[in-house]
């Protein structure tokens, strides 16, 4: 299996209803760095997975409106829980997207898995993974 993985990171405030999140309740900060990686059992006719430069663009676009925000405030995450691995799968949901839509450049829409991972510090991370 071929893989390909492009890296940025973001800042966020947020809480997270529920007793089970303990202090995360209250307005916290977070700084997550995110890893997408995509994967192919075999490469395109360009041998590649896909195009590196594009797949960095389309992270910076997705993570351009939840970047330096308070998520509480956004109204696309109205009446959820932002945990890490919520995020993961929101930002799974656009990549799926931009490679079916050919976004991550000629052959994208043939990758086999993508995988997001929100590092949240040298401890602990999630993952969401899943065939686009």
């Amino acid at each position: 299996m071929y893989a390909v993985e492009v890296r940025d990171h973001i800042m966020i405030a947020h809480s997270i209803p529920g007793e089970t999140f303990g202090p995360a309740q209250k307005l916290h900060g977070a700084t997550y760095v995110i890893d997408v990686a995509f994967f192919r059992e075999a490469l395109t006719e360009d041998d590649i997975v896909v195009d590196i430069g594009r797949a960095h663009d389309v992270l910076k676009a997705v993570l351009a409106p939840i970047n330096y925000a308070n998520l509480d405030e956004l109204p696309q995450f109205a009446g959820k829980r932002t945990t890490t691995e919520f995020l993961c799968k929101h930002v799974f949901d656009a990549f799926a997207e931009a490679a079916r839509k050919g976004d991550l450049g000629p052959g994208s829409e043939t990758l086999d898995r993508i995988r997001v991972t929100l590092n949240e510090s040298h401890v602990a991370r999630a993952w969401y993974e899943g065939a686009p």
